[in-house]
């Protein structure tokens, strides 16, 4: 799974640890038990990307989608940091690393 993160909100590290989890959860209710058996059995790996705007977000979610990707993108509440609506973090996957393979390898590490 790779978590994609908005960097253009300027989150907090507890705020975007939050809504990686979010978004992990939120993947994870999609996924189909056959999916989840195989990413379960290869460690649950989670990889998290810097994503400069919420515009390029969109453009992964449209690339993943095409691919047949899992995605969930979670959008904020407005509680705390940041404003309601803000679309924070886009999970893609559960998946083998190899289908991420011209969808995310572009990002840098968070």
């Amino acid at each position: 799974m790779v978590l994609v993160v908005n960097q253009e909100l300027k989150m907090g590290k507890g705020k975007i640890a939050a809504q990686c989890g979010h978004a992990t959860l939120g993947a994870y209710k999609k996924a189909s038990p056959q999916v989840l058996r195989m990413w379960e059995g290869l460690g649950q790996a989670k990889i998290c990307v810097q994503c400069p705007t919420e515009a390029e977000m969109h453009e992964v979610a449209d690339k993943a989608r095409a691919k047949g990707l899992i995605t969930y993108q979670v959008t904020d509440a407005g509680r705390t940091q940041i404003p309601a609506g803000s679309r924070t973090v886009l999970a893609i996957g559960p998946a083998p690393e190899s289908a991420f393979k011209g969808v995310t390898d572009h990002f840098k590490l968070l």
